[in-house]
């Protein structure tokens, strides 16, 4: 497994915070970034919950420097930052909303990039391992990358993006030692899809083949220890769905 700490994003909540319970768990040093704390940290040895938010560039790099410095050598990155709010191209209420649009590839696609620009230059100067290894990024993309639903325009085209940015990254930095792979999740019981009524939940548990249920999120986090420890996983999106393929809407 890649040595140093685990920086993760969206690490208070969802995914992420799933992410941060598997690896704390584990006994790695990890780092939870979000808007807001992650207080299940509190009194971890080697732990530690980050405010930042992840369009902000300056203040990621700065905080690269400060987890390097508070918790050792950044190892990985796991970046779960993200929204998904909807809206159709001309709805009831108008045209889709271009600050909207702008906000969602802020979110998920500029974050994701602020955290691999700022991390990478740290990482390619950590020892390597047995295996050459310096480092690895491991990004959230979606199956609406591939099969976005109707009113899904900016949540497809950001997690579109991080599907397609995943190749160039890990061909660019395995100079480096460094690798990068992407999950592309279905649809995981998440306090997003907690939040709806129970029968649209089962509505949309029944359209998964199997298992026919909304996914436990510490099936992606067990996916993300996997990389972790894969050397050879590079380069790919890794759809993590149940066989789930969306219908249109």
């Amino acid at each position: 497994m890649i040595n140093g700490s685990v920086l993760v994003t969206g690490g208070a909540s969802g995914l992420g915070a799933a992410v941060v319970a598997k690896l704390s768990q584990l006994g790695r040093k990890v780092a939870s970034v979000d808007l807001a704390a992650n207080s299940d940290l509190a009194g971890k040895d080697g732990c530690a919950s980050y405010i930042c938010d992840v369009t902000d560039a300056e203040k990621v790099t700065e905080l690269c420097a400060q987890i390097s410095i508070e918790l050792g050598p950044i190892g990985a990155v796991i970046c779960c930052a993200g929204i998904a709010p909807s809206s159709k191209i001309h709805g009831r209420n108008g045209p889709h909303d271009v600050a909207l649009f702008e906000k969602v590839l802020s979110v998920n696609v500029v974050g994701t990039f602020n955290l691999i620009r700022a991390a990478a230059p740290l990482m390619k100067d950590n020892q390597p391992d047995e295996n050459g290894q310096r480092g690895v990024f491991i990004t959230t993309a979606s199956v609406a990358a591939f099969e976005g639903q109707i009113g899904q325009i900016a949540y497809a085209a950001s997690k579109g993006a991080i599907a397609s940015m995943t190749l160039p990254i890990a061909r660019e930095l395995a100079r480096d030692g460094i690798r990068c792979v992407s999950i592309a999740p279905g649809v995981f019981d998440t306090p997003m899809m907690q939040g709806m009524p129970e029968e649209v939940r089962q509505s949309i548990a029944e359209t998964i083949p199997f298992p026919a249920k909304l996914a436990d999120p510490d099936d992606y986090a067990g996916l993300v220890s996997h990389i972790l420890e894969n050397k050879t996983l590079n380069g790919e999106v890794i759809r993590l769905d149940g066989a789930l393929r969306m219908a249109g809407k």
